[in-house]
């Protein structure tokens, strides 16, 4: 998906996993925090499923770019309950109609989505480290999509 610039995972506000395509075209020195990312990211979801009853937020838009979310729940080992996580894409809508890139987000993303759902369900979230390896993962499945 070329329109791609990032993808990542977020669990109670923190990005585990995020993987860089592309730069962003506007995007200064300013080294953007990807914990503020995160929070917004869960906080905006939070607002959305508390205010419109159990809704979630699938895109948003800001000038070229679509943040796009797929939500699902999931078990954590230090929780009884299953929790929101989210996965999320920065893409380039430029040149295409914002619902057509996010069906194709939403299809080429499943596979990866469903993976880190296995691979982590029932794991501790508070070891960070655990989720390095899954960055190389995602990169390696997009840059094989591609190359078929």
């Amino acid at each position: 998906m070329k329109e791609l610039y990032e993808l990542g995972f977020v669990f109670r506000g923190f990005v585990l996993v995020s993987y860089d395509f592309k730069s962003l075209p506007d995007k200064k020195e300013l080294g953007v925090n990807k914990d503020l990312r995160g929070a917004f990211i869960s906080a905006i979801n939070a607002f959305a499923d508390t205010a419109f009853n159990k809704s979630s937020i699938e895109y948003l838009e800001s000038g070229n770019i679509l943040f796009i979310f797929k939500m699902a729940e999931i078990q954590s080992s230090d929780n009884d309950f299953k929790e929101s996580l989210i996965l999320y894409g920065l893409v380039d809508k430029s040149k295409k109609k914002s619902d057509k890139l996010v069906r194709k987000f939403f299809e080429r993303i499943d596979p990866i989505f469903q993976l880190f759902l296995q691979k982590f369900s029932g794991a501790n979230f508070t070891e960070l480290n655990q989720f390095e390896n899954f960055e190389k993962i995602v990169g390696e499945f997009f840059i094989k999509k591609t190359d078929d």
